[in-house]
C-alpha cells in the first residue's frame, strides 16, 4: 500500500513540475528582424496550406486511376 502511495506521489510531483514548466516558459516569439520575417513567412505558408489542402478541395476530386479496384 505504501508503494502505491509513493508511486502516485512521484507521478503527482512529475505532473506538477511539467505544468509549472509549461506555464513559466516564454511564448517563443522572436525579437529580431530576421526571426520576425521567418515567422511571418511560416504563418503565410501555413495559411496557404490550410486553404489549399482543406477538406473540400481534397475530397471534391473525381475518382482517379488509383481509386478504381484492381482485378
Amino acid at each position: 500500500m505504501a508503494s502505491i502511495i509513493v508511486l502516485f506521489s512521484v507521478l503527482a510531483l512529475l505532473v506538477g513540475a511539467l505544468v509549472l514548466k509549461l506555464l513559466t516558459r516564454s511564448g517563443g516569439h522572436t525579437d529580431n528582424a530576421d526571426g520576425l520575417r521567418i515567422e511571418q513567412a511560416r504563418r503565410n505558408q501555413a495559411s496557404a496550406d490550410r486553404s489549399t489542402y482543406n477538406a473540400a478541395s481534397v475530397h471534391n476530386l473525381p475518382p482517379s486511376f488509383r481509386d478504381t479496384p484492381r482485378s
